[in-house]
């Protein structure tokens, strides 16, 4: 006579560990859903260049670099990727002997800006809702 093979249900009640902490993790309050923030704009220099940008019909890449207190090559960098993602524009030309170059905030840029800065207002409306 065979033997009857072994069962492999659960009882009908299950204490065990591994559920008390399955448990335990869906029973902890979820993180709100907060809005993604625009990176491009995030980071410190590239959000003091577009908002110092917001404020100023134009500024010269030493006013930027001056205000920001940043260097050279940092300022080149983040200024490109704003240019590329047409945030900001750029215009070289020279005065006299002098090489300039100033920058202006796009249609885009304004309206990435706006969007950015209602994305931080909920971020902070949610944060001192939770405390």
């Amino acid at each position: 006579m065979a033997k009857p093979l072994p069962s492999h249900r659960k009882p009908a009640h299950d204490s065990s560990p591994r559920k008390k902490i399955r448990e335990t993790v869906h029973d902890t309050p979820r993180a709100p859903e907060l809005p993604e923030l625009d990176r491009l704009i995030h980071e410190r220099i590239r959000l003091g260049i577009v908002s110092a940008l917001a404020t100023n019909d134009s500024l010269s890449f030493n006013d930027l670099k001056r205000v920001l207190k940043t260097t050279d090559g940092n300022l080149s960098v983040h200024a490109r990727k704003l240019e590329e993602a047409q945030y900001i524009s750029c215009v070289k030309f020279f005065e006299g002997r002098v090489p300039r170059t100033e920058y202006r905030l796009t249609p885009t840029g304004r309206r990435a800006l706006a969007e950015y800065l209602d994305q931080m207002e909920k971020w902070i409306r949610v944060t001192r809702e939770e405390n």
